[in-house]
């Protein structure tokens, strides 16, 4: 049994990791960097160390301070959230070295799926549908490889996410300089510039499917999320059930995952990922190998407290729900990342003081924050302010609760992403369920070719 959990991270995450170890009865440990030191997991923790200066580099990135303050404090276990050090197996592995119990997969297990190629490899073993594309590392010498592929193509750096050395080719002569320049940033970004090509899907959506796996070897498979409102390969809106994923479609990912995570050894929590073509297709493309920002809509849909399930699991309780209860959906959820960032300039970051702030409320509600009045967003980190999460009867009165809860929301002081998500969610594209994950893209073209033909307009009444 854990008492004390100190939680490796910062903002809205270390919030909720702090609340759920607060009703199982056991104590928090934030860490914070000189930059979060007015943060509110800093606040809510029992016990709170300051890390470092600002920069993640020399505060949320050291393992070393990291592990210094779980010993100073008596921590006898660390959950490292999502992003920073949550799925580095060098981490975990020096968590474990110093006795102590990492909240998350093996270190074998994150390294595994840490390295997409490798990820692909065991997928592919495990009998998991794949998109087409190299075996291996993609290199120069893989070009007429590459080609046989057919164009376009997507070139994928093997480690790290979030769009990183990722570039759609679509055509042949531009192939060897893109796969270079997509080299050059995976390294800059990850330390290490290996890619892998993969056959363009036409238009898919992007489907998910949380597992849960303890250290018995049960595993449960919940229900799909679908986040294929992004931009720029980041997750903006996500919501459970997909409205593209039929209950056919929706057991087979589900066994898909579930045979992953057997054959692999999976424990823990995480995801595995697949894109789903417009033929009802679906293709592997990666593990998560922690707990997913877009988590809520999963707890809501299931009913399920996915923190305190890998807390219980960590402790080597076997799971609490079985397959049965996982795949129950209990109510229609949609979750909005509202972001300190400006859609009018670019979706430019937007720090800064929070000069006035209201959060909605009312019936299928749930906001997860680190903000309160007077708090001032720091430059550092995510521009992550807050996840909106609505749930309903049905998809339909999901999206009109999002949209009244979307308009109680006011933040003054800085810029944000909410009404740009309401602009998505009045898309007749997005209200029929039938778009892709291209919407926001689209959106955005359209919105700028608009605003060019009312600038011509208005320049032809001048003259």
């Amino acid at each position: 049994m854990l008492n004390k959990i100190l939680i490796a991270n910062r903002g809205e995450i270390a919030v909720r990791v702090i609340r759920a170890c607060r009703e199982l009865g056991k104590k928090s440990v934030a860490v914070y960097s000189e930059g979060d030191r007015e943060s509110r997991h800093v606040a809510l923790a029992d016990e709170a160390v300051c890390i470092g200066p600002a920069s993640s580099s020399q505060s949320y990135l050291r393992i070393d301070r990291i592990l210094a303050a779980a010993k100073t404090t008596g921590a006898e276990a660390i959950h490292p959230g999502y992003g920073f050090l949550a799925e580095n197996s060098a981490f975990a592995r020096a968590v474990a070295e110093r006795g102590l119990v990492f909240i998350g997969p093996s270190p074998q297990s994150l390294s595994d799926f840490g390295d997409k190629i490798a990820a692909r490899e065991i997928a592919q073993r495990c009998g998991v549908p794949l998109v087409p594309g190299t075996v291996g590392k993609a290199v120069a010498a893989d070009l007429h490889h590459i080609e046989k592929l057919g164009f376009p193509v997507l070139i994928k750096a093997a480690a790290g996410g979030g769009g990183k050395g990722l570039r759609v080719v679509r055509e042949k002569g531009s192939l060897a300089a893109t796969m270079e320049r997509a080299s050059a940033e995976a390294k800059a970004a990850f330390g290490d510039g290996t890619l892998y090509v993969e056959k363009l899907v036409h238009r898919p959506r992007h489907v998910e499917i949380q597992i849960l796996a303890d250290q018995h070897g049960g595993v449960v498979a919940a229900v799909e999320r679908d986040c294929s409102v992004q931009r720029r390969h980041q997750k903006l809106i996500e919501e459970s059930p997909s409205p593209a994923v039929t209950p056919a479609i929706r057991r087979q990912m589900q066994e898909a995952a579930i045979r992953l995570a057997k054959k692999s050894g999976y424990i823990g929590a995480g995801t595995v990922e697949f894109l789903l073509d417009p033929d009802g297709k679906f293709y592997f493309i990666e593990v998560n190998a922690r707990l997913q920002v877009e988590h809520p809509v999963t707890e809501e849909v299931t009913g399920l407290d996915l923190v305190a399930e890998q807390i219980r699991i960590a402790e080597g309780e076997r799971l609490h729900e079985d397959q049965d209860h996982a795949s129950e959906i209990h109510c229609h959820a949609i979750e909005h990342r509202i972001n300190a960032e400006d859609p009018e300039r670019g979706f430019a970051p937007c720090p800064g003081l929070i000069e006035s702030l209201e959060l909605p409320c009312g019936p299928g509600t749930r906001v997860d924050t680190h903000l309160y009045q007077g708090y001032t967003v720091p430059p550092h980190y995510d521009s992550l302010l807050a996840k909106l999460i609505v749930c309903a009867q049905d998809r339909k009165a999901a999206v009109a609760r999002s949209l009244r809860a979307l308009s109680e929301l006011r933040i003054s002081g800085i810029s944000t992403t909410a009404a740009f998500h309401q602009r998505v969610l009045r898309d007749p594209r997005f209200g029929s369920g039938d778009f892709d994950t291209h919407l926001v893209d689209d959106l955005l073209a359209e919105d700028a070719a608009r605003a060019a033909q009312a600038k011509s307009g208005d320049g032809a009444q001048r003259g």
